[in-house]
């Protein structure tokens, strides 16, 4: 996710970085429904530390952090206002008025947002997995699924304009001043989180699949040392089937990212569902680790290195100096005058974006030697 939001530039991406204009599917298209789907699995987790029972201390746990996840979103977008706005004044406002339209955006900010929607999902999910039994769960999500396909049949919801009933919504409910507009579309608009759910839904019960204790007699059966094919090949079987089935549909079903339709949910699944069958077989059962240092450093603190990198993108986007006769930020500067010269207009652009996933990484590689697990 990091490395396809920070291009050199926005205008020289290769295909597979860049994600689909409507229906279809790239691999950039991926990034986003894999941690919604890994969110899902986390949930099984941290949910059967407490034996998936509601009480009201689990209940506020999960309302505060679906609380914190969400004004961390608010924040990031507060701070790329508030830094856009202090290196462009107001031209002719004396110093109250500038401190006023620089601190106060609030009245402009987006409302949704990548992490609103893993708020809203993670707090939906977790809820429903301590109040409802799990058997059910399946029939949640296909009902939300199924309910969501017959809204954006009856509301044109696979058209590329304001006549979409998610933007009729969003711009009802929002006002387009706290929306992220695309042809009138927000792409983490307010209907289109309802089959987000279901996605979490699933991540949840493909954790399920994985670390179930399926043998009370056996006390660590889901440690990496008892994890066999019995766990394998469900996940793989599932992964395929969510993948048939997902891509069977989108012949009446576009899969579409912007609404986030429900092939696109059972697609997305179904691939993650296979690449961690992939990967419990040859981290956990071959035991070949070593190659997947690079990606543990990012795991284990994902939203700490997602807000870190939004802040370098932010201020490196922001703020501009003068080079010559122009101005330029940070961004412009290293991939126009550095990188591009050497590697090319589309090169240089990816060179730009590996080199920011390294400065990410060695912060958090600091906190991944030293164990240090940044948590809301």
């Amino acid at each position: 996710m990091i490395t396809v939001n920070n291009p050199g530039s926005w205008s020289y991406m290769y295909a597979p970085l860049e994600h689909a204009e409507w229906n279809g599917l790239t691999p950039t298209d991926l990034v986003y429904p894999f941690f919604m789907c890994v969110m899902g699995m986390c949930i099984y987790i941290a949910m059967r530390k407490f034996d998936f029972t509601c009480n009201r201390a689990t209940v506020m746990k999960i309302l505060k952090r679906m609380v914190l996840i969400y004004l961390v979103g608010l924040a990031i977008g507060w701070f790329s206002k508030f830094c856009h706005r202090l290196n462009n004044p107001l031209s002719g406002a004396d110093f109250f008025a500038q401190l006023w339209y620089t601190i106060w955006s609030f009245d402009t900010i987006r409302l949704t947002g990548v992490l609103a929607r893993l708020a809203v999902c993670y707090g939906a999910t977790a809820l429903l997995a301590i109040t409802v039994r799990h058997k059910h769960l399946p029939y949640i999500a296909g009902a939300l699924l199924l309910g969501y396909f017959g809204l954006l049949m009856w509301g044109n919801g696979f058209a590329y304009d304001e006549t979409n009933i998610l933007s009729i919504v969003d711009r009802a409910v929002l006002t387009t001043k706290h929306m992220y507009l695309d042809n009138g579309i927000d792409p983490e608009g307010l209907l289109s989180t309802l089959p987000a759910i279901a996605h979490t839904l699933l991540g949840f019960l493909i954790g399920g699949l994985l670390f179930r204790k399926s043998d009370a007699n056996v006390e660590h059966l889901d440690t990496p040392t008892h994890i066999t094919l019995t766990k394998v090949v469900p996940l793989f079987v599932v992964g395929t089937s969510l993948l048939f089935v997902g891509y069977l549909l989108s012949y009446g079903c576009p899969i579409n990212k912007k609404v986030w339709s429900p092939t696109y949910v059972l697609v997305t699944c179904g691939l993650a569902s296979m690449l961690l069958a992939l990967l419990t077989w040859v981290i956990d059962v071959k035991g070949k680790k070593k190659w997947s240092v690079f990606f543990e450093v990012f795991g284990v603190n994902p939203l700490f290195l997602f807000v870190v990198s939004d802040f370098f993108a932010i201020v490196f986007g922001a703020f501009t100096f003068p080079v010559g006769d122009k101005q330029m930020n940070v961004i412009g500067y290293i991939y126009t005058q550095m990188l591009s010269p050497i590697f090319g207009q589309y090169g240089g652009s990816l060179v730009y974006s590996l080199l920011f996933i390294a400065l990410n990484w060695v912060i958090g590689y600091q906190l991944y030697k030293r164990k240090i697990y940044i948590k809301l």
